[in-house]
């Protein structure tokens, strides 16, 4: 095992396309880190860079304290795992997993012991002299892992790995990953387009975006306190909504956040958290509230100050929870940074003259809301998140806890870092 870092590396290529731009990373030993982000953001390029199949144009990748920018990939001692299986048809189970051990010229007790170890791990002893034709695609996939776990590398590098599985596969091979990493404990870099596996998977999360380093935090972290519009747009679904507002002081001295013709009281509790909003009073802000963080009043029971009216146009009973689809009467944010979370969303049309805009609550099932009733909406204000229209940086204040770097090499964690 060894820990990864990455220094201000980037890729740049022959055509003059940037893919991959100033990257700083420092992946401890042990540490399961998720590297995600659309596509295009430049996420497989940089662990390629990582294994050698791609040049570093900038910078430098260290691999237990070796820079290796000129070593070739078969001496690096990282084992890949990517989306195809790329298993030999005609080789068995026990013969696909030790092929690279034989290619190294291994003693054949070894290879067979290390062999059995790794079937054992992965739940593929029975199955060692069947065909890959004969597996699942679940087990084909394990089939790739045992392959690059008898390697005994200093670190594992996945590229997408579960792309091609159904979506059941998934859930359970995503649980299986999670649960092989901690046993063996190898420092593990992790490429995936899906949030879920991201959030799921990594003690930390680098969320990528046209090449640049958005945030780097353990999932938690990245959910409550993304330092963008980007980030809260990409992390969460269904994904948090965001609106066009303005900041007021009143007589008294409270604070309210304008959404529309509507008005909801902020806690004095928030301004302590985010000092910088003060410098917004009397300003627009775009306004971030995430489904679960809403309410059908009628369920939560009326809170003076932080309600919201606005018409349903769709209920999708969910068993657990129940989606609400609103008309808020208030403009959607629509910035760079939205624009191309929308256009990683299917191409999703945004109109930037419309006055309202539809938001997705997440409510309880007792809610008896239906289409076209006028919802009241119980909004938790202590947790809006609000972004500078301009620049879409959070509105936080010098302590920031979103861009403090505590790192914990106990934990293989960083408490968040950003550009």
């Amino acid at each position: 095992m060894a820990e990864v870092v990455l220094s201000h590396v980037g890729k740049v290529y022959t055509d003059g396309t940037r893919a991959v731009a100033d990257l700083n990373l420092e992946i401890v030993d042990g540490e399961f880190l998720v590297l995600v982000g659309p596509s295009g953001c430049g996420k497989t390029t940089a662990l390629r860079m990582v294994a050698g199949l791609e040049d570093i144009s900038e910078g430098s990748v260290a691999i237990g304290g070796r820079v290796v920018n000129k070593m070739p990939s078969r001496d690096r001692d990282v084992a890949m795992v990517f989306q195809s299986y790329a298993l030999y048809p005609h080789l068995s189970v026990r013969d696909n997993i030790g092929f690279g051990l034989k290619l190294r010229k291994l003693p054949k007790d070894e290879i067979n012991s290390r062999v059995a170890d790794a079937a054992e791990v992965l739940g593929l002893a029975e199955h060692l002299d069947r065909k890959p034709r004969n597996l699942s695609g679940g087990q084909r996939q394990r089939v790739a892992m045992g392959r690059a776990i008898v390697r005994e590398p200093q670190a594992f590098l996945m590229d997408e790995p579960l792309s091609n599985l159904d979506a059941k596969l998934r859930v359970q091979m995503r649980a299986e990953i999670g649960r092989i990493q901690r046993d063996l404990g190898v420092t593990t870099i992790y490429v995936t387009h899906d949030q879920t596996e991201a959030m799921t998977l990594g003690d930390r999360v680098a969320v990528m975006r046209k090449g640049v380093l958005q945030q780097i935090a353990p999932p938690q972290v990245l959910y409550d306190r993304p330092v963008n519009l980007f980030v809260a747009g990409f992390i969460g679904s269904p994904a948090m909504n965001l609106v066009h507002a303005t900041l007021e002081r009143g007589d008294g001295g409270d604070f309210t956040v304008a959404v529309g013709d509507q008005r909801l009281q902020v806690s004095e509790k928030v301004l302590s958290e985010r000092p910088d909003l003060e410098r917004y009073v009397g300003k627009a802000v775009i306004v971030g509230v995430r489904p679960e963080d809403m309410e059908d009043a009628t369920v939560a029971g009326d809170a003076e100050g932080r309600t919201l009216t606005a018409p349903t146009n769709l209920v999708e009973p969910m068993g657990s929870d129940v989606m609400a689809h609103l008309t808020l009467a208030a403009r959607a944010a629509v910035t760079e940074d939205i624009k191309e979370l929308a256009e990683d969303d299917g191409g999703r049309v945004l109109d930037e003259s419309a006055t309202t805009t539809t938001i997705i609550a997440r409510f309880s099932p007792r809610t008896e809301l239906q289409v076209d009733d006028e919802a009241k909406v119980y909004v938790d204000t202590d947790r809006l998140h609000y972004f500078d229209p301009d620049d879409g940086t959070a509105i936080w204040g010098d302590d920031n806890p979103a861009t403090t770097t505590t790192p914990n090499t106990s934990q293989g964690t960083t408490e968040g870092e950003s550009t």
